[in-house]
């Protein structure tokens, strides 16, 4: 059985504290076109645009091939019977007493895996055996007072309000019944029994009518009624200011679906969609020009490709009539995604907090490049949907969405499937860089490297920093991000090493590291691209604090098609107070061969590092993961180079990685 952790494991994107950011300009792109009249008008207010097999419609599920069909119902025949666990009120309270989210959210994982499969067999087999089943799981999710995250109780302050989940602050540390709240996961968990109620009820009702009632009085009550009364949410509005993330659109995209599924009032309908539309506009007004997610690629498919569910599901209640996908600024969101693709499926410039290693959602990047007639999303989505094996087995997740790709995919496999290897790209509002040494191929080097600021959507202090690899293998690396926990989200989330411009490929200057906050920024971004080399510099000075003395520091990067890459340092201090050093991070097997040289062995390369003697020396150092999610990734420990400035005020460095021939 497949589980699609990307779709139905949400702890992996849930935040404590959300980052957000700012409004950037006031384009309205849904509610300057579309008036709330205009909605009433061409708003479907019964459930017709609904694309997807009815339940007794026997012929239409029977498109999902047979083979596939008997495995998703032989996975919920290990559900028949289930006990289902409850949350208990000390695995709520654990996170405000050890900042430990995962107790609480381990057996609500488990039970929305559970009704999710058991959903999908009764849908393919048609014949009642599951349903009793179905109904346990409903009642279990109505007798629950609250859906979300112990980590979100900070959205019980007055506005939402800003800060962590803390022991001297009863209002945080509790499920409140008379004031519901929606979260991220209280909007999944509401969808998917959204859905439910959709296809079952009417079985629900041979059963009891009471059954049915109560779910949808519980999803109105929990989700719907305060949606339309309450502007609080900080995720709506952004208090008030247009600071948005992710959220924005995720939240809407399921609040919007129970809206769909469950308003009878017609009225109530047209005035709740068009909220959704206006508070996903201030997403849209937060993005920049060159549509880069700067909370990473790993946050793409829940800010991005889930902006893009939100603007499909729209525009399939509409019939067609709202549609964004001309817009300008919606497909180079899309385009993002490939746009920083790296090698082997999996592996996408991972600055902010993203992992190594990603499993991109490739229905929604095939979805998403038909719906903008982008033919290299279309084919990297077939790419992607091939090397995960899409079909082969069942692959579960968010109920709607699961459906989507069930359905919304035909004619993939017809598509030339191929991967987005571009020779070079830049994104200037984020001053991210790519190049690699020929299009087309992972063969040779591939260089990411950022400008930016360190006031970005789940930032690192990572201004300068870069990412290499070689034939499709990682040499410099980005950490990635560990589990996620109460500090990750707190005045004390820069304590946690993966943060820290020390842990990335930076400099040290005179012993200080970067600070955090928008305010800490490179300046002077260059790019420039020809056919033989591709090279990107920024001043990142400003991302130090005036501990650091430093009053010019250029960092440059060079790569040079089929020969290798250069990194330049050209730095002015203000005084010479303390060790400065350059630091990289690699998985790779580290020796220094003799002064002037690191050879770093991988699978079937070797690459040297050479610098010079007269400016620096080299020391290795090993840095433990401490981390089981750091260590899924890199194994027990990842290697720091460490190269010490001889003491300078000024300097020109350079240090160059080549292949070693033998």
């Amino acid at each position: 059985m497949k589980r699609d952790v990307k779709k139905s494991i949400v702890v992996v994107f849930v935040c404590i504290l959300p980052l957000t950011f700012q409004a950037r300009e006031k384009r309205d792109l849904l509610t300057q076109t579309y008036s709330e009249q205009v909605v009433s008008q061409v708003l479907i207010k019964d459930v017709s645009w609904v694309s997807y097999p009815a339940y007794h419609d026997r012929a239409g599920w029977e498109r999902v091939p047979q083979s596939l069909r008997g495995q998703y119902i032989r996975d919920g025949e290990k559900y028949l019977g289930y006990d289902w666990p409850q949350v208990k009120a000390t695995e709520y309270l654990e996170f405000m007493r050890t900042g430990d989210r995962q107790v609480m959210e381990r057996p609500q994982n488990q039970r929305r895996q559970a009704l999710q499969t058991l959903v999908f067999a009764e849908l393919m087999e048609g014949k009642g055996r599951f349903i009793d089943d179905i109904v346990n799981g409903v009642f279990t999710f109505c007798e629950q007072t609250y859906w979300g995250a112990s980590a979100h109780f900070y959205m019980y302050r007055p506005n939402g309000g800003a800060g962590t989940v803390s022991s001297n602050d009863p209002a945080t540390d509790f499920p409140d019944i008379d004031n519901p709240i929606v979260d991220l996961v209280v909007g999944e968990i509401a969808c998917d029994l959204a859905w439910i109620w959709y296809y079952f009820h009417d079985e629900f009702d041979k059963i009891s009518p009471r059954i049915a009632k109560r779910l949808k009085d519980e999803i109105m009550r929990k989700v719907v009624n305060p949606y339309y009364e309450r502007m609080d949410y900080w995720w709506i509005t952004g208090w008030g200011r247009g600071s948005v993330n992710n959220w924005t659109p995720w939240c809407n995209f399921n609040v919007l679906n129970c809206i769909m599924l469950l308003e009878d009032d017609p009225a109530k309908m047209v005035k709740g969609v068009h909220k959704t539309m206006a508070s996903v506009d201030l997403f849209f007004n937060a993005y920049p020009d060159d549509g880069a997610c700067d909370e990473g690629p790993s946050y793409w498919g829940v800010a991005g490709g889930k902006a893009f569910d939100y603007l499909n599901f729209l525009s399939e209640v509409t019939g067609g009539k709202i549609n964004l996908f001309d817009n300008t600024l919606v497909k180079d969101i899309g385009r993002y995604i490939y746009k920083v693709y790296i090698s082997q499926g999996c592996y996408f410039t991972n600055f902010a907090d993203a992992p190594a290693k990603i499993s991109p959602r490739a229905g929604a990047i095939y979805r998403y490049g038909q719906k903008i007639t982008d033919e290299p999303m279309q084919a990297f989505g077939a790419f992607l949907l091939r090397n995960q094996h899409y079909g082969q087995e069942p692959d579960f997740g968010a109920i709607g969405l699961t459906l989507e790709d069930l359905f919304g995919l035909e004619g993939w496999k017809k598509k030339q499937a191929t991967e987005p290897l571009l020779a070079d790209y830049y994104f200037p509002d984020m001053q991210i860089a790519i190049a690699r040494d020929k299009a087309g191929t992972t063969d040779g080097f591939y260089l990411a490297a950022k400008g930016g600021s360190n006031g970005e959507g789940h930032n690192h202090n990572d201004v300068g920093s870069c990412i290499v690899f070689y034939n499709a293998n990682p040499v410099l690396v980005d950490a990635g991000v560990g589990t996620y926990t109460k500090q990750t989200f707190s005045n004390e989330r820069y304590q946690i090493w993966t943060m820290q411009s020390t842990w990335h490929n930076l400099p040290l200057i005179n012993g200080v590291a970067q600070s955090p906050g928008g305010d800490f920024k490179a300046s002077g971004a260059q790019y420039k691209a020809t056919r033989t080399q591709v090279s990107f510099s920024s001043d990142i000075a400003g991302a130090y604090p005036e501990s650091a003395q430093v009053e010019k520091w250029v960092r440059g990067y060079l790569l040079t098609r089929n020969k290798g890459i250069a990194i330049t340092d050209n730095f002015r201090l203000k005084t010479v107070a303390g060790k400065t050093e350059l630091h990289f991070l690699t998985p790779l097997d580290c020796t220094i061969s003799k002064p002037g040289v690191v050879t770093l062995k991988g699978e079937g390369f070797e690459l040297q590092m050479t610098y010079p003697v007269s400016a620096m020396t080299a020391r290795i150092e090993q840095k433990e993961m401490d981390d089981a999610r750091l260590r899924s990734l890199w194994g027990s420990a990842l290697t720091m180079l460490v190269f010490d400035l001889k003491e300078a005020k000024a300097g020109n460095v350079r240090i160059d990685i080549r292949r070693q021939f033998r």
